[in-house]
């Protein structure tokens, strides 16, 4: 498959890219360089999880029964 038809990567794999990112720039004494290179994927990857967030917001969005309806409404997170 060429390099620009590659399938997304899976929120869950994003997920773990970014948390490995964040904790190589935590561990602190790397050059500006690599922090910076490390920086920019972070915020890619963030936004890929952004997004893929905000989809799966849309179909539970578009999912939610009432009665015998669907019915559309906001997907509110609970807060405990």
């Amino acid at each position: 498959m060429p390099e620009d038809q590659k399938a997304a990567p899976s929120f869950e794999e994003s997920l773990a890219e970014l948390e490995a990112v964040v904790k190589e720039l935590e561990s602190g004494d790397l050059p500006l360089e690599r922090s910076l290179a490390l920086f920019e994927k972070g915020t890619v990857l963030s936004a890929i999880c952004r997004k893929q967030l905000e989809d799966a917001e849309t179909r539970i969005e578009q999912l939610v029964r009432r009665g015998d309806r669907l019915m559309a409404e906001p997907f509110r997170p609970r807060e405990d």
